[in-house]
C-alpha cells in the first residue's frame, strides 16, 4: 500500500528546522551541545564562521570555543573548511569518498603520499604541496579518506597533519551523512543532497534509495521531498519559532540551500538575490523566526541591512546580539 504524502506547511518546516538545528533555544556549552550544533557540520571557510554558528546555538561561547577539544577541523563537503565533532569525522570524510574506482584511488593515493611525506609533522599545506611537487590544492582530496586533519586560523595557510583512518565502512558513513542532512534540512531531495555534500547525482540517488525504508515522502509548498520517518512526529507539531535575534554567518547550515528550498525559506525573489549572492554570501539575520536581513562584518564592525522596519524591541535584540558576538 502506497502511503499518501505527508502535507506540510511552511510554518511546520521552519519550526522543525529551527528546533532540530538548535536555533529555537540556546543550549549550555559542553561537548554534547557542541556535537548537536555541528550535527550537519559547520562551514568555516569565512574566518570564524563556525564560531558564530556555534554562538547562534549555544550560550557562553568564547572566541576560542571553535577549538574545543571535542571538535576537529577538516576539509568537508565540497572541500570547504568545516568544523565537526571529533566523533563524527568519518561521516564528513569517508561519507564523501567517491564510488568510482579512479576517483577513490586518487584520494587514497594522495592520502598515502601526504602521510608518508609528513612523517608525523604538521605543515602548511602550501609548503607540503610544493615540497611534494604537486599543486597544494590537490592535497584536499586526501581528506576524503578521513586520515588528514587541518587547522586554519583565518590568517595563515591551513596546517595539515595525518591521523589514523576511521574504522567504519564508507557506505555506512555515506548513509549517516545523508541522515544528518535529512534531519537538519529536511524535507529535501537527493538532488539537493548531491549539491550540499559534493557528491555526484548518481551517488546521491543511490544513497537515498538505500535509505528508502527510513524515508517518508512529504508535500511542501514548493515541492515533494523526503524526511526521515523518525522525524515525522516532530515535524507534524510546530513549536514556536526562534525568538530574539541570531546572526547566522555565511554558509550556516540553516540557509545552506539551493533551488526551491531557497524560495521556501525566503519567499521574496529580490531578498533571495541579496542573501544568496554570486560570490561570498553575506550572513543572515534570523529575527523572530524569519530571515529579516543580511549582514557583513569587517574586523569588529558589523554592517546590517534589514529588510523591514525594526520595532524598538527588535532593535534592542539586534544590538544585544551584536554586542555578544564572540569576536576578538
Amino acid at each position: 500500500m502506497v502511503r499518501t504524502p505527508l502535507k506540510l506547511s511552511r510554518l511546520q518546516i521552519l519550526s522543525f528546522r529551527q528546533h532540530v538545528g538548535a536555533l529555537d533555544e540556546r543550549m549550555s556549552l559542553n561537548a554534547e551541545s557542541l556535537r548537536r550544533a555541528t550535527w550537519a557540520g559547520l562551514q568555516d571557510s569565512s574566518p570564524r564562521a563556525a564560531l558564530l554558528s556555534i554562538h547562534a546555538r549555544i550560550s557562553g561561547v568564547r572566541p576560542h570555543t571553535w577549538q574545543h577539544r571535542s571538535l576537529v577541523q577538516m576539509w568537508g563537503p565540497r572541500f570547504n573548511d568545516y568544523v565537526v565533532s571529533a566523533k563524527d569525522r568519518a561521516v564528513f570524510s569517508l561519507g564523501r569518498l567517491p564510488d568510482g574506482a579512479l576517483a577513490r584511488s586518487r584520494a587514497q593515493e594522495t592520502a598515502r603520499q601526504l602521510s608518508a611525506f609528513l612523517k608525523g609533522r604538521r605543515m602548511p599545506f602550501g609548503q607540503a604541496g610544493r615540497a611534494m611537487g604537486v599543486p597544494p590544492n590537490s592535497l584536499r582530496y586526501a581528506a576524503l579518506t578521513g586520515t588528514i586533519h587541518m587547522h586554519w586560523d583565518g590568517a595563515h595557510q591551513p596546517v595539515v597533519w595525518a591521523v589514523a583512518a576511521p574504522r567504519i565502512d564508507p557506505q555506512r558513513a555515506r548513509l549517516e551523512l545523508a541522515r544528518r542532512y535529512l534531519h537538519i534540512l529536511g524535507p529535501t531531495t537527493s538532488e539537493a543532497f548531491s549539491r550540499w555534500a559534493g557528491l555526484s547525482l548518481k551517488e546521491a540517488r543511490a544513497t537515498f534509495a538505500a535509505l528508502s525504508g527510513e524515508l517518508l515522502l512529504a508535500r511542501t509548498p514548493v515541492s515533494d521531498a523526503w524526511i526521515l520517518a523518525s522525524d515525522e512526529a516532530t515535524i507534524r507539531t510546530p513549536r514556536p519559532l526562534s525568538t530574539g535575534a541570531r546572526f547566522l554567518p555565511s554558509g550556516d547550515p540553516y540557509f545552506l540551500l539551493w533551488g526551491a528550498d531557497r524560495a521556501l525559506l525566503v519567499p521574496q525573489f529580490n531578498r533571495r538575490a541579496a542573501l544568496w549572492t554570486a560570490r561570498m554570501w553575506p550572513g543572515a539575520l534570523l529575527l523572530e523566526g524569519e530571515i529579516s536581513g543580511t549582514w557583513r562584518r569587517t574586523g569588529g564592525t558589523v554592517m546590517l541591512s534589514a529588510w523591514r522596519h525594526l520595532t524598538g524591541t527588535e532593535q534592542r535584540a539586534v544590538d544585544i546580539e551584536i554586542e555578544s558576538l564572540p569576536l576578538l
